[in-house]
């Protein structure tokens, strides 16, 4: 595979720096991006020194100034490869979830792709090469009680990947959005409380009877499970997979 500068939000932890740390052993270049710039530089040095190639930037996603800005603040790194994985959850019943949460969530999970899209994909068009990969979730195509802004949020990456599909038609740029069920995450891990907490459940009946339950194979989704389909996508063989839907279930939406 031809070696790719790949930009991840959020790949300071979680499911983004497995993506990372991954596409790095493969030979990519990857540029860590995350809010927190300490964390951001912490992931990269970590890269650097399994001998990867990594460098860090500090972004909020939510902010447009700052999201547009960051092409020319990599110094001349053209991105061929876009991840947006940045990401946090909130689990409460609606008529108690504060507003201004409901809002932050859409603003980093649906309004933040957007904009780094549009910030990248003008040098995408222009060498006629980008692979846009939303990280969605199970939650894009089906739902959960409690997760009203995640669900939303990750049901709309659905719709704005399948518009960009449309736009990108004519030059080598696709976009799609993974969508797995639950992965082994700090972010999860605060869910199994969370949910245990709203449901009056043990952590333990949590991850068997809500996350687990409804998946036929019973087990969680690996990060390499999710490396290993980027990669794929960013592959010359996937040049005419876009504006789709790749879950990766153990058979939840099989039923």
């Amino acid at each position: 595979m031809t070696k790719r500068t790949i930009l991840i939000t959020g790949g300071a932890s979680g499911i983004g720096f497995g993506i990372a740390s991954n596409m790095a052993t493969q030979g990519h270049h990857v540029v860590i991006a995350d809010i927190n710039e300490n964390a951001a530089q912490r992931a990269a040095d970590e890269i650097i020194q399994n001998k990867g190639a990594a460098s860090a930037i500090s972004v909020d996603v939510c902010n447009p100034n700052q999201v547009a800005a960051l092409p020319e603040k990599l110094n001349g790194v053209n991105v061929d490869v876009l991840v947006n994985n940045a990401g946090i959850q909130h689990v409460s019943r609606l008529e108690d979830f504060p507003a201004e949460k409901w809002q932050q969530l859409i603003n980093i999970m649906l309004v933040g792709p957007a904009l780094l899209t549009q910030a990248f994909l003008p040098h995408m068009r222009a060498q006629n090469f980008g692979r846009i990969i939303n990280v969605g979730s199970i939650h894009s195509v089906v739902a959960s009680p409690f997760k009203s802004a995640y669900v939303a949020a990750k049901h709309g990456l659905l719709g704005f990947a399948k518009t960009v599909a449309l736009e990108t038609y004519d030059c080598d740029v696709t976009i799609n959005t993974l969508c797995p069920a639950y992965v082994k995450t700090p972010l999860v891990e605060q869910q199994i409380a969370a949910q245990a907490k709203e449901n009056n459940l043990s952590e333990e009946d949590v991850v068997n009877k809500i996350m687990l339950e409804p998946m036929p194979k019973k087990q969680f989704i690996s990060v390499e499970e999710l490396a290993d389909t980027t990669a794929f996508l960013m592959s010359n063989s996937a040049r005419n997979i876009t504006g789709q839907t790749m879950i990766l279930d153990g058979g939840w939406t099989a039923r």
